[in-house]
């Protein structure tokens, strides 16, 4: 056959298969239409965490007694502890203690091992803080 006929009736094909594909694609667009928001339900009912949700790390700064045993379970070794001895109380002094949470595997190995526990995971997913 001709080139030109032979280029010309693939360009038809791609044409009418790129035409085919969006109409595929807004039939699964206008087949979501029909359901509500997940969130609908949100102020009104908590939503069901699994067993294993560990949630966020809530942290007491009067209760720590900066001895590092977070620091010692984390398997990635984040929380930064900053502290110095006071000599006259004989104990050591918390200065700073910060996780980075972008980091953080949220793994909850703090909470067994904390003695004062001043380390806590709260089991809940939105919590208005105290």
């Amino acid at each position: 056959m001709f080139p030109m006929l032979t280029g010309f009736i693939s360009h038809g094909q791609q044409t009418i298969r790129a035409t085919r594909y969006i109409g595929q694609g807004f039939i699964i667009t206008l087949s979501h239409t029909n359901h509500l928001p997940i969130t609908i339900h949100y102020p009104y009912e908590k939503s069901n965490t699994s067993e294993r949700f560990r949630g966020r790390i809530h942290f007491e700064f009067d209760k720590c007694i900066a001895c590092e045993v977070c620091v010692r379970v984390c398997p990635i070794d984040l929380p930064l502890v900053d502290w110095r001895f006071e000599k006259d109380i004989k104990r050591k002094q918390l200065l700073n203690y910060s996780i980075d949470f972008g980091v953080c595997i949220f793994c909850g190995n703090y909470v067994e091992f904390t003695r004062q526990r001043f380390l806590s995971a709260l089991y809940s997913i939105v919590e208005k803080m105290p």
